[in-house]
This record gives structure tokens, sequence and C-alpha cells, in this order.
């Protein structure tokens, strides 16, 4: 027997960083990706366009991309491991315009020496941006990978701190 597919709504939202993919749940936002490509859908998903899902999303977003807006609101409902999970809550906590190290994030969860386990789960957050995996940089500094390119992490963290171009050092890994 065949279950009814989970309705997953998207849009495409254009911005600053280029065109932005937003995609939802009925419990609330599942991705923001820095493409506009639509990913494979799981077996059990039905993607239907439909901005009006997206409307309280997109509109943070791009009060945030402004400098208007500080601390998103929108209902979140991303899909991975209980590990991931807890990486991803441990990134809402990091205050706007403020970093961390991986390594202070595997403290944080309980998991000081999963530190390449705390990247590896920022590489694969579903909710750019939202859940601010920007804001993660090297223990020494350096910014490290983002999905979006180093210059892309480089102005999200310039928009929120105000600092100055070139203010971080480049890292190729982690």
């Amino acid at each position: 027997m065949r279950r009814n597919p989970h309705e997953i709504y998207y849009c495409r939202m254009s911005s600053r960083l280029g065109t932005l993919l937003l995609a939802a749940s009925d419990q609330g936002l599942r991705r923001l990706q820095l493409s506009s490509e639509l990913p494979k859908p799981a077996a059990d998903e039905l993607w239907i366009e439909s901005r009006s899902h997206l409307l309280e999303c997109e509109e943070q977003l791009q009060a945030y991309l402004r400098g208007a807006l500080r601390d998103f609101t929108c209902p979140l409902d991303p899909v991975g491991t209980d590990f991931q999970k807890r990486c991803w809550q441990a990134l809402r906590t990091i205050p706007y315009g403020e970093t961390r190290s991986y390594a202070e994030i595997a403290n944080q969860i309980g998991a000081p020496r999963a530190f390449r386990a705390v990247g590896q789960a920022n590489h694969a957050n579903p909710i750019a941006i939202i859940i601010p995996c920007h804001r993660v940089i090297g223990s020494g500094g350096a910014l490290t990978g983002y999905g979006g390119g180093l210059t892309m992490k480089e102005e999200l963290l310039r928009l929120e701190s105000s600092v100055r171009q070139g203010a971080f050092r480049f890292a190729a890994a982690i």
C-alpha cells in the first residue's frame, strides 16, 4: 500500500546573493539553498511551486539581507540525523554578528572530539543563512568552506558585523 506523498512547497527568490531556492513542508522551512536548482525529491515527496506558502520566509530573508532583521521567526523543519539536528540547533544559538569555531560547536553539543563531524553537519545544513553555518570559522579565525563559496560567507559575516573587506583569512579545509 502506497502512502500519500508529503507535499513540499517551493519558490525561487531573487536576492543580492543571487537566486535562492526555498522549500517548505506544512511544518516549516525545509530547505534554503544558495542556488535555484530543484533537488531530486525523495520518493515520498511531491514538490509544488507556491510562493504564497513561503512568503513570510522570503520577506524575512529580504529584511535580513537589507540589514533590517537579526532574528528569524519563520518555522523550520530541517531533515537530518539526530547529530546533525543537534549541531544545527547549536548554530542557531550563535548571536548575530558573532562567530564560533567548529571545536566550540563540538564542545557545546557535548562531543568535544567531533569537530570534523560538526564540519560535515554544517556542510549538510539544508537551511543556509537561517541556520547560520556561515558563522562557523576555523579555530585560528580562518574562513573555511561554505556552500555558496567563501566570498559569500565573507559577505554574510560582513553584513552582520560591519567588518572591513579582507578582515578574514581564507583556508581550504576545516
